[in-house]
C-alpha cells in the first residue's frame, strides 16, 4: 500500500511543478511515508529523521523541509512535532491529496512562486482528520516500475485484529467504485504497464453493487494488453470457492495466494479476532490446492503472542508443518497503540519470542527448501 502511496505523492508533486530528486541529501523537501504495523519500522523512520539535522539544502533554517505522512502521522498527529522538532508537516493516510498545498504554504517567496530562491517558513502544519480520498489523486501516470502498476481497489480496513492498528490510523473498510479501478487498470495498460497488483489490506472483501472480488478480477481479466495480474493481500474468511475458480480460470492471474494464518493455536485466534478455527483454514487451503492446481501459497504468522503458551506455539508449528506453505513471513508480536491486544499484558518474554521465531524460522526453511527442490 505504501509503495502506491509515495507514487501518489509523487505524481501529486510533480504535477504541482515539483521534481522527483535521485540523490536524498540534494533535496529541498524530504518526505517519509510511514508504517505503523509494527514498532521497528516507526522506529527506523525516528532515527532516519535524525540524519537531516545537520545543514543540508537552502530552504529552511539551512536544511530541507521535512514531513511525515501515511500511518504514523495519524498515530502521532501533532505529538511528532513534540518528539522530533525538525519535522515541518505531518500528513494522514487520507489527507495526502492536500501535500501539494501545505508545501506552498511552508515555502513561499512574496509575490513569486513557491520554488522561487529565498523561501521562508511559515508554521508547522498537520492534517491528519480525513476521512476520504479523493478519487481523482488516483489517475496519475507516475509509477516507480516501466512494466508494473500498483493498483489500490480499497482503502481501510474493518477486520479490527485485536493486533492490528490499520483500522485506527487507515479508517474503516471502503471499496473504490468498480469503473474508476477499470479506468486506472486501462489507462496504466495503455501506457505501457502489462502487469497490475490489486492493493487493499483485506482484497477480496471488495464490493461495488452487485460486483465483489470475484466478479472484479473477471473485468480486469478482459483488458486488452494486460499480461499480468496478481493481488495481495486476501483474508481467509472470505476466501470461498468460487474466489478459488477464479484464480483457476483466469488467463492472466497469477496462481499464487497469500492468505495470514497468524496462528495455529484456537485460542489465540479467538483472541486475535480473526474469525476462523484452525481446522477451518486447514480445510481452505486444501480447497484452494485441489482447484488450483501447483498454485503457491504464502502466509504470515506471530508469535510471542500475549498469552502464547508453548502448547499454543506447538499447535502453530504443527499447522505449518501441514500446511507446507511455499514461503511464510514470522514476525514476533508487539504491542500496537489503540489496539484490544495492547490492553493485554506483553507476558512472553523477548527472549522466549526470539526462541520462537528462531525456530518456526527454521521450520519454514525446511519446507520451502524441500518444496523448491521439488519443483525442480
Amino acid at each position: 500500500m505504501n509503495v502506491r502511496d509515495s507514487e501518489v505523492i509523487c505524481g501529486l508533486l510533480k504535477k504541482a511543478g515539483y521534481t522527483v530528486c535521485a540523490d536524498e541529501k540534494a533535496a529541498d523537501v524530504i518526505i517519509f511515508n510511514t508504517c505503523s504495523v509494527r514498532q521497528h519500522a516507526e522506529d527506523r523512520v525516528w532515527s532516519q529523521i535524525g540524519s537531516f539535522k545537520k545543514p543540508g539544502t537552502v530552504l529552511v533554517e539551512n536544511r530541507p523541509l521535512i514531513g511525515i505522512v501515511g500511518c504514523m502521522a495519524k498515530n502521532y498527529a501533532e505529538k511528532i512535532f513534540e518528539r522530533s522538532p525538525d519535522v515541518d508537516f505531518v500528513v494522514g493516510p487520507q489527507d495526502i491529496d492536500k501535500i501539494p498545498g501545505i508545501l506552498s504554504k511552508l515555502v513561499q517567496k512574496k509575490g513569486q512562486s513557491p520554488f522561487g530562491d529565498s523561501p521562508f517558513f511559515q508554521r508547522k502544519i498537520w492534517e491528519v482528520d480525513g476521512s476520504i480520498r479523493p478519487d481523482d489523486i488516483y489517475h496519475n501516470s507516475f509509477y516507480q516500475d516501466k512494466e508494473h502498476a500498483y493498483l489500490v481497489i480499497s482503502e481501510g480496513c474493518s477486520n479490527f485484529c485485536s493486533y492490528c492498528i490499520v483500522p485506527y490510523v487507515r479508517g474503516p473498510l471502503r471499496h473504490r467504485e468498480c469503473k474508476n479501478i477499470l479506468k486506472e487498470a486501462g489507462d496504466a495498460v495503455a501506457g505501457g504497464l502489462t502487469k497490475i497488483t490489486l492493493l487493499g489490506q483485506n482484497v477480496n472483501a471488495y464490493k461495488d453493487g452487485n460486483i465483489n472480488f470475484t466478479s472484479l478480477l473477471q473485468r480486469l481479466d478482459e483488458i486488452d494488453g494486460l499480461e499480468q495480474l496478481s493481488f495481495f493481500t486476501s483474508h481467509p474468511k472470505d476466501a470461498n470457492l468460487d474466489f478459488f475458480k477464479a484464480i483457476r480460470d483466469s488467463q492472466k492471474l497469477v496462481k499464487s495466494l497469500h492468505l495470514p494464518l497468524q496462528s495455529g493455536s484456537d485460542r489465540i485466534l479467538k483472541m486475535m479476532n480473526r474469525g476462523y478455527l484452525a481446522k477451518e483454514y486447514l480445510v481452505l487451503i486444501d480447497s484452494y490446492r485441489k482447484i488450483v492446481k501447483g498454485g503457491l501459497l504464502t502466509s504470515d504468522i506471530i508469535v510471542g503472542f500475549p498469552s502464547e503458551t508453548v502448547d499454543d506455539f506447538k499447535q502453530t508449528c504443527g499447522l505449518v508443518e501441514k500446511a507446507e506453505f511455499n514461503t511464510a513471513y514470522i514476525f514476533k508480536y508487539s504491542p500496537r497503540p489503540h489496539t484490544e491486544a495492547a490492553k493485554m499484558a506483553d507476558d512472553v518474554e523477548r527472549q522466549e519470542k526470539e526462541k520462537r521465531h528462531s525456530k518456526i524460522l527454521e521450520l519454514q526453511r525446511g519446507i520451502s527448501n524441500k518444496k523448491n527442490a521439488k519443483q525442480k
